[in-house]
C-alpha cells in the first residue's frame, strides 16, 4: 500500500486541474499535444506515453505529422488520469481500473461505466481496511491493546516463533520478513537463541498486521515506527500517508 495505500487512495496524485476549462467549447480546431497536457496538469510527454499505452484513443496525424487531438481524447485523458490515482494499489483495484482505462480508449462506454462501479465498490473497501487498520495504529499509540481488549493478567510465557505465527493468522516466513526489514526487534533467549514473543512483541506484530493487509507498504511502516520512536506523537494518518522524497509516488 510505494506506499500508503487507500487511506491516501485518492490523494496519491495531485488532481488533474482544470487550467484550461474552456478547452472543449473552444475547440473548434484539434487539440494540440500542449493543449490537452496544460488542461490535464501533465508534462506533454505523458499525453504521448498515455498513447502509446493505449490509455486514450487512436490519434490521427495532419500532413505535417503532428497530433490531432478531440474532445473525446482530451476526455480519456482527463478519466485515465483520475483513474490512475488509485491504480498503483495492487490487485483487483489495480485489474480494474486499467480495464476501466482500456475500455474507455476504445470506446466501449458500457463497459466502462460497468468498470467504473466496481472500482468505485473496491474502493470503498479498500478505504474501510485502512481505516480500521488506522484505528488499530492509534490504540496502540495511546498504550491500548491494539485489538481494544483488556491486557491479560499477570506475566504472559513468552511465544515461540511457531506460536506467534499460529496466534496471529500469519506465516513464519512473513514474521523473519517484517522482522528482517526492521519492523521488530525480538528478543532472543539467552540460552539457546531462539526468538521469545512476548506481550509487547505481539502488540506490534498486531499493528503491522493490519497495516500490511490494508496494503501498507513496509517502508511506510517503518518510517512510520521509527518517526514514534523519535517521539512523534503527532497524527499517524499523517505519518502513513506522507512518503518520504525518495518514496513519493509520480503517477
Amino acid at each position: 500500500m510505494s506506499d500508503s495505500p487507500s487511506g491516501s487512495l485518492l490523494r496519491r496524485a495531485s488532481p488533474a486541474p482544470r487550467s484550461e476549462p474552456d478547452a472543449r467549447a473552444t475547440a473548434a480546431r484539434p487539440l494540440r499535444t500542449a493543449q490537452v497536457a496544460r488542461a490535464c496538469g501533465v508534462h506533454p510527454n505523458t499525453v504521448r506515453l498515455y498513447e502509446a499505452w493505449g490509455f486514450i484513443g487512436p490519434v490521427p496525424r495532419a500532413a505535417n505529422g503532428y497530433r490531432q487531438y478531440s474532445p473525446l481524447h482530451l476526455d480519456q485523458m482527463r478519466l485515465a488520469r483520475l483513474t490512475m490515482r488509485c491504480t498503483w494499489v495492487s490487485g483487483e483495484v489495480r485489474h480494474t481500473g486499467l480495464a476501466l482505462i482500456a475500455h474507455s480508449a476504445a470506446g466501449a462506454i458500457g463497459a466502462a461505466c460497468a468498470d467504473a462501479v466496481i472500482l468505485r465498490e473496491l474502493v470503498r473497501t479498500e478505504q474501510a481496511q485502512a481505516e480500521a487498520a488506522v484505528r488499530v495504529l492509534e490504540r496502540w499509540v495511546r498504550g491500548e491493546r491494539p485489538d481494544g481488549t483488556a491486557a491479560p493478567p499477570g506475566p504472559a510465557r513468552p511465544l515461540s516463533i511457531g506460536e506467534a505465527a499460529r496466534l496471529l493468522g500469519v506465516t513464519v516466513d512473513m514474521l523473519h520478513n517484517w522482522e528482517r526489514n526492521g519492523l521488530l526487534d525480538v528478543p532472543r533467549d539467552p540460552r539457546n537463541g531462539y526468538r521469545r514473543y512476548g506481550p509487547a512483541e505481539i502488540d506490534r506484530l498486531r499493528v503491522i498486521r493490519a497495516l500490511r493487509r490494508s496494503r501498507y507498504s513496509m517502508m511506510a511502516i517503518l518510517r512510520m515506527l521509527l518517526a514514534l520512536q523519535r517521539g512523534r506523537r503527532d497524527d499517524v494518518r499523517v505519518l502513513l500517508d506522507s512518503p518520504d522524497e525518495p518514496d513519493a509516488v509520480y503517477v
